[in-house]
């Protein structure tokens, strides 16, 4: 078998996974507010979400029903637990899961979660609820085909490719363009040309960086382009 065809396999064990894990959370409640969910894009700073577990265990604690405010409490530590087990961001985010729900017996269970997700949650989320929020994970599963974007004008060029919520800036470089001579005579004609000839080469350059980003092994690698900017 080929590294690709074992790679193609791979991830469409990692999405069945992803999938049933889905499943089994949205079909998840709870009572009360005691369901945890915690979403860290890619290249968040740990310890700014340490502190925020920290501020809201603090103000969980005035909450007024006594089950409520354990609960709630306690969902919180166990995040916070799970939070200190990573010293930076994993590169496609982190999601957390914490909370007690109920089961089908209607008795209380305990459930813990921590994962990076299959491809970057470009997400920032944190909410108490009698269920978890799993739409951002949806959106992944739902949102496959990829688009790159160039964005040009006169002060130079950013590439980018978009999936489902998931941005990346692939390439960009800036540009020196000569402004209109405001002079009559050979002079104007000398530097229009030139104007014209760096117009020319920052095209080329913007096509020739295009093809670097958007072309794999001869083969487009998103599934369309979107061109924008300004003259």
């Amino acid at each position: 078998m080929s590294s690709n065809s074992t790679a193609t396999a791979d991830e469409q064990v990692e999405l069945w996974k992803m999938k049933k894990l889905i499943k089994g959370l949205q079909s998840a409640k709870g009572n009360g507010t005691s369901m945890i969910s915690l979403i860290l894009p890619p290249k968040s700073q740990i310890p700014q979400f340490t502190a925020m577990l920290a501020t809201e265990h603090g103000a969980a604690s005035n909450i007024k029903s006594r089950v409520n405010r354990l609960s709630v409490m306690a969902a919180i530590a166990s995040a916070q637990q799970r939070l200190k087990l990573y010293t930076r961001t994993p590169p496609n985010g982190l999601v957390i899961f914490c909370g007690t729900i109920l089961t089908d017996e209607g008795k209380e269970k305990k459930v813990n979660f921590d994962f990076e997700p299959f491809k970057p949650i470009n997400t920032t989320l944190y909410l108490c609820d009698n269920k978890f929020h799993v739409e951002a994970l949806a959106e992944l599963l739902e949102t496959d085909s990829k688009f790159g974007f160039i964005i040009m004008d006169g002060n130079g060029s950013l590439f980018g490719s978009i999936c489902g919520n998931s941005r990346e800036v692939l390439s960009h470089f800036t540009v020196d363009l000569p402004k209109k001579h405001g002079r009559g005579g050979q002079s104007a004609q000398r530097f229009g040309r030139i104007r014209e000839e760096k117009r020319h080469h920052y095209i080329r350059k913007v096509a020739e960086t295009a093809v670097q980003v958007f072309i794999t092994d001869n083969k487009v690698n998103v599934s369309g382009l979107i061109l924008a900017g300004s003259a």
